[in-house]
């Protein structure tokens, strides 16, 4: 038979533990070092590799507390020490003796029955030096070596999926949810009684007559450990509570672990773990005494040492803002994506040009994200219709003649989390079909320049313009950039969502050729303009207020920007980045297709009908004659420089000149094909 071998807790402190802590040491503790009662809390949700953790956070010091939903409570003890050598002084086994004697004698009692929080103590002991806001802690998880000789399973660990069948597995899961609906909050240890194929899952102070009885019954408890052969620390005390409560009178139990998942959105509940193991019988004197006890954690070097956070530079209120923001994100990668890499969205550098209706909201959840670096680009000002509108507008940005959009919109999101690092440029972008006469040429040539600065110095480019041949030149810029670029644009009841394919060093003839495989790769995946068959135009010519403006059900911009923003992360999180390949199989349950995204497929297209509350996730490769992201195209860009824009400026069919669209215009007889370019495009909605 072998020994059990238990996982042990490991300590996650959240930052607002510390500021909290540093409140009640200046206001209310003073030089008191008493020990004081804290709450702690660990979940049996943990993915696979994933620590054992328990949680101190702000609400640690609250006399009414309950613990976080799907989450246990644990009773702690806080020591807070008024100097180093102190600290550095204090009798830790004495410490961990203490206790564990109140741990002893609430077995001993049999306090665990109606508490059995109780069997899962813990204790803090720190040093807070408020000077330098360095928090030296040392953390204990009390466990009784009881008994001494180790104890053994009689059955090995396996998984409960193993142990039962289908049916019965949905029934212990449906008791299991009754009996934690049942309670204020859940509970970490139960009993399990099968009568049959049913089961029935009782509370843990009935204990006694159930494991004496002649029934079926298994100990319950909520496992924080993800090991595959090694129960969590809260199981050592119950098996020490267990040996106590029945010696010599019961020889055997089984243990449930229970190990409650959500697994690629798949609640897993039949990877718990189910053994048997030997409760050995003790003497009278084994009885009697305080049994030796362990649970000092070691330290991130692995030795048995305290730790030392250093909060110096984030302990006043925008540097704690910084963490506290970005604890959503953290929660998704501990508890559900453990390979979602957060450092590599925080450090991209987005720039979002166009800053109305999309744009703010783009830059709203691109801060939810983590990303701290948002540059936004308008050339307009606030007017009184935007801020019902556009959320990072208020009434007041409106006053006087109002504020420069972009600036305005920077502001905006410093004052929400002055973590930011957001700026704000006022900038025209020069489009084909709007003339560029010769008193103007000095202004453009300097505006793209600053437009090709800008491009080179972000990673992701957001296009969100009011118009469509405003998009033309950051398509051309970014194409030939190799940057990542997302294209939104909005219709009365549609949206389109697209990323431009990321273009590889050198443009070949595999983007001409018909892709023969299911997936289109990211390099030659088509850009906004690839469907198009005329280069763009002066869409707003000749147009009355209603057909310049795109009048939009007021909920579809905040469907599209929220699909840009997690298209872009999507992105990031795909092994192969801009160059991810687009899925074009005709399979509607995408959420079914494997992808070597931790976040799901990664489309080309996001194309939704509000009317029918419905979207399709098309694709389509680059096409060779495109007007802004063509090899030809790209050629001339690089190497004529600002003469090649501005012709495309000012000429007339110049772009279908020099792609081949206008021989293939010539060649055809449908002309009614020429008649959908622009009037019947997706534009963005006017500032």
């Amino acid at each position: 038979m072998s020994v059990v071998q238990y996982a042990p807790f490991a300590s996650l402190v959240d930052p607002g533990f510390w500021h909290k802590l540093s409140a009640k040491k200046l206001d209310e503790y003073g030089l008191d070092d008493s020990a004081r009662c804290i709450n702690g809390f660990y979940t049996n949700g943990s993915a696979a590799g994933i620590a054992p953790f328990m949680t101190v956070d702000h609400s640690a010091f609250a006399s009414e507390w309950a613990p976080p939903a799907r989450s246990f409570a644990a009773n702690g003890v806080l020591y807070i020490i008024n100097t180093i050598d102190k600290f550095k002084e204090m009798d830790k086994k004495a410490l961990l003796t203490a206790e564990s004697n109140k741990l002893w004698e609430n077995i001993k009692t049999g306090a665990v029955l109606e508490n059995p929080e109780k069997l899962c103590p813990f204790l803090l002991l720190t040093f807070a030096d408020l000077k330098k806001y360095h928090f030296y802690y040392w953390f204990a998880f009390p466990a009784l070596k009881f008994p001494e000789k180790p104890t053994s399973f009689t059955e090995p660990p396996v998984t409960l999926q193993q142990k039962i069948s289908e049916t019965e597995l949905t029934g212990l899961l449906s008791a299991y949810d009754a009996f934690q609906r049942s309670k204020d909050t859940f509970s970490a240890f139960f009993l399990v009684k099968q009568i049959g194929d049913c089961f029935v899952v009782d509370s843990f102070s009935n204990v006694d007559k159930a494991l004496l009885s002649n029934d079926t019954v298994m100990v319950g408890v909520c496992d924080p450990s993800s090991a595959s052969g090694n129960p969590g620390w809260p199981v050592r005390n119950l098996l020490s509570f267990l040996t106590y409560r029945f010696n010599g009178r019961l020889k055997t139990v089984t243990v449930l672990c229970v190990r409650d998942r959500t697994q690629d959105g798949v609640r897993d509940f039949g990877n718990s773990l189910v053994f048997s193991v030997e409760l050995i019988p003790q003497d009278e004197s084994a009885l009697a005494i305080l049994p030796d006890c362990v649970g000092w954690e070691k330290n991130e070097r692995q030795k048995m040492g305290p730790r030392m956070v250093n909060l110096s530079s984030c302990m006043d209120p925008t540097r704690l803002a910084e963490s506290a923001v970005d604890l959503n994100l953290k929660l998704m990668r501990w508890r559900l994506l453990p390979d979602l890499q957060l450092e590599k969205i925080a450090a991209t550098r987005c720039l979002v040009l166009g800053s109305g209706t999309l744009g703010c909201n783009v830059a709203r959840l691109l801060m939810g994200w983590g990303m701290r670096h948002i540059t936004m680009v308008d050339n307009s000002k606030v007017s009184y219709s935007n801020p019902v509108r556009q959320s990072l507008f208020t009434f007041e940005h409106c006053l006087e003649g109002g504020q420069p959009k972009a600036q305005a919109a920077a502001n905006s999101l410093r004052t929400i989390f002055p973590g930011m690092k957001s700026e704000g440029i006022s900038l025209s972008i020069p489009m084909p079909g709007h003339t560029i006469t010769d008193s103007m040429v000095q202004q453009t040539k300097n505006d793209v320049q600053q437009l090709e600065k800008l491009i080179e110095d972000h990673d992701a480019i957001f296009l969100l313009m009011d118009t469509r041949e405003s998009r033309w030149l950051p398509s051309l810029i970014a194409a030939s950039k190799k940057k990542i670029v997302i294209n939104a644009a909005l219709g009365f009841d549609t949206f389109l969502v697209l990323r431009h394919g990321v273009k590889k060093d050198q443009e070949s003839a595999d983007v001409v050729n018909p892709v023969k495989t299911s997936c289109i790769p990211g390099c030659q995946l088509g850009c906004y303009f690839c469907n198009d068959v005329v280069a763009p135009g002066n869409s707003t010519r000749d147009r009355t207020l209603d057909q310049q403006c795109t009048v939009t059900r007021p909920g579809l911009s905040m469907v599209a920007s929220a699909l840009a923003v997690e298209l872009l992360v999507s992105v990031l999180q795909h092994p192969l980045g801009g160059e991810a390949p687009a899925d074009t199989s005709a399979n509607d349950d995408h959420f079914l297709v494997d992808s070597e995204c931790s976040l799901g497929v990664v489309p080309h297209q996001i194309r939704g009908f509000l009317s029918r509350f419905h979207q399709i996730l098309p694709a389509s490769q680059a096409f060779s004659m495109c007007t802004a992201c063509c090899p030809l195209v790209l050629q001339k860009y690089r190497m004529e420089g600002f003469n090649f824009l501005l012709k495309a400026f000012n000429e007339a069919g110049y772009l279908e000149q020099i792609t081949g669209l206008a021989a293939m215009q010539d060649a055809t007889l449908d002309a009614e094909v020429w008649d959908l370019s622009d009037d019947d495009d997706l534009s963005m909605e006017i500032s």
